[in-house]
């Protein structure tokens, strides 16, 4: 692992308030990051649940068209798959305990939270049933655009949403049905068209956890889709990911993944993230990759909280010799850690 120069955690449940007086915020985790002048802003996911408690019923919240609404059901006819799903004995299906919105808080420097500036990106929609979900942030061009989960019955896909000023956004819909994940966009063209790295959740098992590249000529239509990167160590064998969007370095596209283990009965695996260095113009060539990870969850935050054992990168802000790497911690917290950027570059082998 790398020295963390600097490590902090911005911001935790307790931090915010509510989106409404009948729910409890749980977790304030998976930040995307932009530089808006001189100043950080981060894009935050933010998961509610029912304060109320019923004896013998669970509470299931859900989006629909005139807001958030709470199913209460039987509790003897569902069974906890983990702490954030519960699944349906009878048909197999399964819920979120949970509901999950994007919020936009000010980070100053980059190293403390200044401010909750009260604006809110909720769920709209049939595909938005469940929540929208970690947000990952490109400057192309005029404007932001992120790329961020879309939770329905239907499963989880990728969707598409811009904004020039993080108070109004444009959504563009979904750009990568179900199931598909941890979706980044390049900053930049290459070879004339869009470039984005994108996770298949392959439900029958004929490969270890991958990531794919995908092109576009807008943004909005992908294809030329092509594996990338497979998991190839005990650490990165339950998922494998893009985390951070990628940063254009002199040898080409540095991308700071996750990755995480095999899950335990009722634990989702310990997530980890390590780094890789792409060609600048072949971006699915992986030109060098870094032997282990370069971040781990140490900190009490980062290893404890509502899914234990957590560090899962989202955001990047470039400060020249330095990198400051926004995460989920424990998807319970936001965290920010420093690296020297030569240091992480020297860890790819």
């Amino acid at each position: 692992m790398i020295r963390r120069l600097f490590n902090a955690c911005l911001c935790r449940p307790e931090d915010l308030r509510p989106s409404r007086e009948d729910l409890k915020v749980i977790g304030v985790f998976n930040p995307g990051a932009a530089l808006v002048g001189d100043e950080v802003v981060l894009l935050v996911r933010v998961a509610e649940q029912p304060r109320e408690q019923r004896p013998g019923r669970l509470g299931l919240p859900r989006w629909e068209q005139d807001g958030l609404v709470v199913d209460w059901v039987d509790e003897a006819a569902w069974r906890p798959l983990d702490a954030r799903v519960v699944q349906h004995r009878e048909s197999g299906l399964v819920r979120l305990n949970f509901v999950s919105h994007l919020r936009v808080l000010r980070c100053g420097s980059g190293r403390e939270v200044t401010g909750d500036t009260g604006v809110r990106f909720e769920p709209q929609g049939e595909s938005e049933t469940f929540g929208v979900e970690d947000p990952r942030i490109t400057r192309i061009d005029d404007r932001w655009w992120f790329t961020y989960v879309a939770v329905s019955p239907h499963g989880p896909a990728t969707a598409l949403a811009s904004t020039r000023d993080f108070r109004s956004f444009t959504r563009h819909g979904i750009i990568f049905p179900v199931e598909n994940k941890d979706v980044v966009l390049f900053p930049e063209r290459i070879g004339g068209e869009f470039k984005a790295i994108h996770r298949p959740m392959c439900a029958t098992p004929f490969t270890p956890p991958e990531m794919w590249l995908a092109g576009s000529p807008d943004l909005h239509h992908w294809g030329r889709h092509q594996p990338m990167l497979g998991s190839v160590s005990s650490w990165d064998a339950g998922r494998v990911g893009a985390g951070t969007p990628p940063l254009r370095v002199e040898d080409g596209w540095l991308e700071i993944y996750h990755g995480s283990a095999r899950p335990v009965a009722g634990g989702v695996g310990v997530y980890s993230a390590a780094a890789l260095l792409l060609h600048p113009e072949e971006p699915h060539r992986i030109l060098r990759r870094s032997a282990e990870p370069i971040l781990l969850p140490e900190a009490p935050f980062e290893r404890e909280g509502f899914v234990p054992n957590v560090v899962f990168p989202t955001g990047l802000i470039d400060r020249g010799e330095t990198l400051l790497i926004y995460y989920g911690a424990a998807d319970t917290a936001c965290g920010v850690v420093e690296f020297e950027k030569k240091q992480i570059l020297a860890a790819v082998e």
